[in-house]
């Protein structure tokens, strides 16, 4: 692991470090990815308890499948070790430092001939709410991807628009809800950007990924014959935000506690119980 993934996020928005955790590794954490899925195929539809929150939908392609889970780290303890690993405070601390409050912990599934997995394209800015919350968001937010699949463009490998961090908030596809339908080079032609210069993103099992908040990325549609499964964990420099659960605190890391802290279910401590959510507005 060089310096130049550092310089090369700077520059166009995105890295990529290869070979981050071992093929014994990947093994568990596959095999965690999956007692979750069984997990959120216990339920009907989709499921929220306090930060853990499954999104289960009805695919016309594929049936019924779970398209994402929030915090599995509260109920896998192989995916809360992980999150926490000193080698992502690694890559992470060069970028926004040592003291590090954690946003997203999710996985992503997009099994092979799931209709509904694809992401339009948007920046995850978009989910830093409320604004004032968060704060010095070019330089204190960082967003990774762990490869558990071999990520393919034939599988929906994530997509990126080099350099677009810098154009600051273009509020893409805020009209419509991000998991439904393909990344469309129409939305980024409506903001002045050439969809010839997206490029895909093609990992290894074991790879991470990092994007930028301001980074317009989106993915298409699984047409393989395998998942890809993605292990999304965003980080934030702690003084510059008040929300988040602590994964690194001057540099060692922080298992989670015994409450969940606020992150972006604004009903944490209003409607903390088990409870199915309401989809129907998701489905096609």
């Amino acid at each position: 692991m060089s310096g130049d993934y550092a310089d090369h996020y700077r520059e166009y928005g995105y890295a990529i470090v290869r070979g981050v955790f071992s093929a014994e590794e990947m093994a568990e954490i596959a095999q965690a990815a999956d007692r979750v899925y069984a997990e959120g195929m216990k339920h009907p539809r989709s499921w929220r308890h306090k930060n853990l929150y499954f999104e289960v939908i009805d695919d016309k392609a594929g049936g019924r499948i779970v398209r994402q889970v929030q915090w599995p780290s509260w109920i896998d303890p192989v995916l809360e070790r992980f999150r926490r690993d000193e080698r992502i405070l690694r890559i992470l601390e060069p970028l926004i430092g040592d003291s590090l409050k954690q946003l997203s912990n999710q996985i992503h599934w997009k099994p092979p001939g799931a209709k509904m997995v694809g992401f339009r394209y948007h920046q995850d800015a978009r989910f830093r709410s409320p604004p004032e919350a968060f704060r010095k968001l070019n330089e204190s937010f960082v967003q990774t991807g762990l490869a558990i699949d071999p990520h393919r463009i034939e599988n929906g490998a994530l997509k990126v628009f080099p350099g677009s961090h810098k154009l600051g908030y273009l509020g893409l596809s805020e009209d419509e809800y991000l998991m439904t339908g393909g990344p469309e080079a129409e939305t980024l032609a409506k903001a002045g950007l050439d969809p010839s210069q997206v490029i895909d993103i093609i990992l290894e099992p074991g790879d991470i990924a990092l994007w930028h908040p301001f980074m317009v990325h989106g993915s298409g549609a699984n047409r393989s014959t395998i998942d890809r499964r993605i292990y999304i964990n965003g980080y934030c420099t702690a003084a510059n935000s008040d929300r988040g659960e602590w994964a690194f605190r001057d540099g060692v890391p922080c298992p989670l506690g015994p409450e969940p802290a606020l992150v972006h279910y604004d009903d944490l401590y209003t409607r903390p119980e088990p409870h199915y959510v309401d989809n129907s507005w998701s489905r096609v």
